[in-house]
Formats: C-alpha cells, structure tokens, sequence
C-alpha cells in the first residue's frame, strides 16, 4: 500500500474544534465520519483541486458537494462578485443586481415567470413548499421515499429533534411508480398542495434513475387536475445538467422550482423560480432573511448563468463525466471488480455490486485518497467545467492504483 497521508494538521484542527464545536463539525461534511483518512479541514482551492490542512493535493470529485459547477476560483466569477463587494454587498435593501438576476432567471429558466432568493437549499425548499400551501389553501405535500429537501424539521433525513406534527402533512409514495404516486394523491382527498419531486432520483447510498417522462408527465396532469403545485427541488441538479432547469429535455414544466449550489458557483445563494399562477401566493407569505438581498453573491450569479448559458461548459463537464465513467469501467473490471455506474455521468454515483456494508467502496475511497483524487463512497459525486481530459486521466491512474492497493491488502470483490 502507499504511505498513509500526512493528517497531523487535521487531527490538531478536529481536536481544538471538538472542545468549541460540539463534534467538531456538523452535517453532511463532517467528512472524518466516512473514516479516519478522510482530511476534515482543507486550506485552498483551484480549478477542480483541492488542499486538505495538511497540504496533501486532491482532483476534487465533490466539487464542494456541487456549488462548484465552473471551477474553483473562476476568475470572472470572483471578478464579479468583488467589484460588487467595492460598491457594498449587504444593506438596507436590495441593489440593482437583484434585479439583473431575476430578469435573467426569468429569461433562462424555461418555467420561471418570477423569482425570489435565498441563501440555501433549505431555505429554497422550505419556500416553494410554504407558497404552495398559501396559493392552495391546502396543507398535503407528497414527497418520494428517501428523498432529500433539506435539513429542517419537516424535511430532514434524521429524526432525532423532529416531533410527528413537524411532519403531518406530508405523504410518501415511490419515485417512478405512477401507481404509489396517485395512491398518495388519493390520501391527501381534496387537501393536496403540491407533489415535490427532485430532478432526478438521487438518495444516498442507492443507484440513481433519471425521470421517466410518462412520471413526470402524469405528476404534471395530476396537479393540473386538482390545482396543487408541482414543485422541483433542483437544488442539487440546477445549472449543472441543463441551463433552463433539469426538467427542461422532458418538456415538463413545474410550477415552483428550489435552486442553489451551482447557481452562483460557490457564492451563498439560492432561488426560487415560480410560475404566474403562484405569483400571488408567493407575494403573500413572509420569507425573509438578514443575508438573502447580499449582492455579491447576485453579482456571482449573474456572471455564472451567463457563462452557462453562452458557452460549452456543461457539454464540457458532461464530456469529463463520460470519459471517466468509461474509464473506471474498465480499470474496476481488469482488477475482478464490477462497479454500478448510475445517474447523469457529470453527477455520477458509483457503488460496487455485492457490497452492502461499503466494505469495499470504504476502501477503495480511502485509498484513493492516497493517490491524490477525493471520491465519495456512497454520495453521488460532482464533476466540474474546470476538469480537462488530463485531469480524468490523472485521476484514472490514481484509480488504478487504489483498485491495486485493495487488492494487495486482501480486498476482494464480493
């Protein structure tokens, strides 16, 4: 095996923060959770790089967990935002580049009549569901099995904080399964306010299924027929598989739409984009937030749409995406592993058939690690417009050198 990585830094960082920060960090990074060889703090970024605390050099696969959609330190994203940061960023109100976004998402988004921001996905989520139940006067939101929407009370995945009437309204049914969906509509009766669907099926540690249209389609009809919303949750997907919204090669239209992460490519920010017949309730409901007008991260935005939509980078990405998927196909295969690759290729999830307890994608990921590429064992991953085909090649290298790894330490395919 290689040398085990220099990790003094982070251990003295994760130590000093477990006495101020109750377990150190919090969330979806507290990255030390997947195994002690996974770097917690890191010290700088740069195109589709990263630098743990350590100084140890990482091709990111993670892409900040998707914010970074154009590449780290984009220079006219930054450009952007900071020549707004000299004019002012936070006030007593909003600034013209408000305005500038809106009309812009208004223009871009294929379903967008109107916008509001936010500052994160939660927030985002949290809207489209609070305005659909304003401008329905229903309470009933379905949501699909093992979904994510967030990390507050009536989304999150952990229970522990979480009373039954945080959740009371809300009603299961399965992604895909047009029967389940319409048994969830016949529950919710005549109080149904919307059917909340992400852009694709994406749940931790399962394969990813893209929509079927005849779903989507269905879903759409259905809330046609009984008024209520059909809310995309493109926090995750937005910006990074179509510029119009993910939903927009199916030409189906949802009527309240959550985005985040890529938006502004790593500046805090979310929106939401809504149709004319929720206008209404949108202008109704009080949302608000002390940072949700900063202009800075608007400026970002901006400059991000407009480069996603003038130039190739998604064909890009997803090109990268392509490459390396069909090159960790056969590298795992000539080392006797067989790897289920599911999911857009510039989103891809990759998990190792017969392994249920993560044994192998555990290993495989910290040894990785060692060879210089951040992988995820059990989250779908995000590829960037910063990757070049030396970088999937680099990182197919370190691939093969971690399958050998495995292997000489008695790892073998289940």
């Amino acid at each position: 095996m290689t040398a085990r990585l220099l990790n003094s830094r982070d251990t003295e960082l994760l130590e000093r923060a477990g006495r101020v920060v109750p377990n150190g960090v919090w969330g979806h990074m507290a990255t030390r959770a997947i195994g002690p060889d996974y770097p917690q703090f890191f010290s700088k970024s740069d195109g589709c790089r990263v630098w743990d605390a350590d100084g140890n050099e990482y091709i990111d696969f993670m892409c900040a967990w998707g914010p970074n959609v154009l590449g780290y330190r984009h220079a006219e994203v930054d450009a952007a935002a900071l020549a707004q940061m000299d004019k002012g960023d936070i006030g007593n109100g909003p600034t013209d580049k408000m305005v500038e976004l809106a009309e812009l998402l208004v223009d871009t988004l294929d379903h967008a009549d109107w916008t509001l921001f936010q500052k994160n996905g939660t927030d985002a989520t949290t809207v489209c569901v609070t305005i659909a139940r304003a401008a329905t006067g229903h309470r009933k939101i379905l949501v699909a099995r093992g979904a994510y929407h967030g990390a507050v009370p009536w989304c999150s995945p952990s229970l522990v904080g979480v009373t039954s009437e945080d959740r009371a309204h809300l009603i299961l049914f399965d992604y895909n399964d047009i029967t389940s969906l319409d048994a969830a509509i016949d529950e919710a009766g005549d109080d149904l306010a919307g059917i909340l669907l992400t852009a694709f099926k994406h749940d931790v540690g399962k394969d990813q299924h893209l929509p079927e249209k005849a779903f989507l389609a269905h879903a759409r009809a259905a809330c046609d027929r009984t008024g209520a919303a059909l809310i995309l949750d493109d926090v995750r997907a937005g910006f990074r598989l179509d510029v119009r919204g993910s939903w927009a090669r199916y030409g189906v239209k949802p009527d309240l739409a959550a985005y985040s992460k890529a938006i502004a490519n790593g500046w805090p920010l979310a929106a939401v984009a809504g149709s004319e017949r929720f206008r209404e309730g949108a202008g109704k409901i009080f949302t608000t937030g002390s940072f949700w007008y900063g202009s800075a991260a608007m400026a970002a935005a901006v400059k991000t749409v407009q480069i996603l939509r003038d130039s190739d980078a998604l064909a890009h990405t997803e090109a990268m995406g392509e490459r390396f998927r069909a090159g960790l196909s056969t590298i795992s295969a000539r080392h006797g592993f067989t790897l289920r690759q599911t999911g857009p290729a510039q989103m891809p999830m990759v998990l190792f058939d017969g392994d249920q307890d993560l044994r192998i994608a555990n290993a495989f990921c910290a040894a990785a690690l060692r060879h210089g590429i951040y992988l995820h064992p059990k989250h779908n991953m995000f590829l960037c417009a910063a990757h070049t085909p030396d970088d999937i090649d680099r990182a197919l290298e370190a691939a093969d050198g971690a399958f050998a790894d495995i292997l000489s330490a008695g790892i073998l395919a289940a």
